[in-house]
């Protein structure tokens, strides 16, 4: 039977929400109000004057070829990190869900880099990747491999993707984790006692049970690259070399901050806002289907 608390009066429930709703609007609805007010205008760098424009700045984003290659990048990265990371979770969320000795040694460990912040992140990748002093350099340039991510854009790119992807793992292991452990017992011992052993019973049962849990992270590691990933690319390349790892948020602060182009700027945030929106209304129609099935 559903348990339901019911309030006599209707101050208790709005007290209780009040704070969670004062947090939506000052941290959430106001700047994107505010982002969306300030693309209609165009301003001079000092902030003097603004002359209202309309449309006209998200017109010269998509007109502009410099970031319509952002757009691509960013893609690409997004999609590397999140394939990366939760790929790497999910094999480790396996290994770590079987009855192994020292298993919660294992699970605290692997969860840890998640409390590690973005900028400190890409510090520890910059003493392992960095063409001098790294570790790892050391030996690609021993195996006759010139790796210079200062200098290679692709380089450069695969090194943000690695320190991202590395920093989101212990995320989605904790997910996944989570999600196998949930996944009734009974339900693979009948797999087992029917003959489905290893990556067939991994593929046609195990994997299709954990579908919600892994839509839900495709949709946070997405949103996370695309947004999160802005101390590590900062740290490590500074969107360098040239432009080739300046991911959209990266280019929003670059034209915000140090060009203070803020008009395009601000339709740049607005054009991220949506994106993240339309994802996110996948994701709970997703959900919602699923759970109706």
């Amino acid at each position: 039977m559903e348990r339901r608390t019911i309030f006599e009066g209707r101050l208790l429930p709005a007290a209780l929400v009040l704070p969670q709703l004062l947090l939506t609007f000052f941290f959430f609805l106001w700047p994107a109000g505010q982002a969306i007010w300030t693309s209609l205008f165009r301003q001079d760098p000092f902030g003097l004057s603004a002359q209202f424009v309309g449309l006209e700045n998200f017109a010269d984003l998509f007109a502009d070829p410099l970031y319509v290659d952002s757009i691509l990048r960013t893609l690409v990265f997004c999609a590397a990190v999140t394939v990366l990371s939760m790929g790497i979770a999910l094999g480790l969320a396996v290994f770590a869900d079987h009855e192994i000795r020292g298993r919660g040694i294992y699970r605290t460990l692997l969860i840890w880099p998640y409390a590690v912040a973005p900028a400190v992140a890409a510090v520890l990748w910059v003493l392992m990747l960095h063409p001098q002093i790294g570790t790892f350099s050391r030996v690609l340039h021993a195996m006759g491999i010139a790796w210079d991510y200062k200098i290679n854009g692709n380089q450069a790119m695969l090194a943000v993707i690695l320190a991202s992807a590395w920093k989101q793992i212990s995320y989605n292991f904790i997910f996944f984790l989570a999600g196998l452990q949930s996944i009734p017992r009974t339900v693979i011992e009948a797999a087992r006692m029917d003959g489905a052993r290893g990556w067939r019973r991994f593929r046609t049962i195990t994997f299709p049970l954990l579908a919600p849990t892994t839509f839900f992270l495709i949709v946070v590691n997405l949103v996370y690259a695309a947004f999160d990933t802005f101390g590590v690319i900062q740290a490590l390349t500074q969107g360098g070399p040239g432009k080739s790892t300046e991911t959209l948020v990266f280019k929003v602060y670059q034209d915000g901050v140090v060009n203070l182009d803020l008009g395009s700027s601000s339709a740049q945030s607005v054009v991220l806002m949506f994106g993240v929106i339309a994802l996110t209304a996948i994701q709970f129609r997703f959900l919602d289907r699923k759970g109706n099935t």
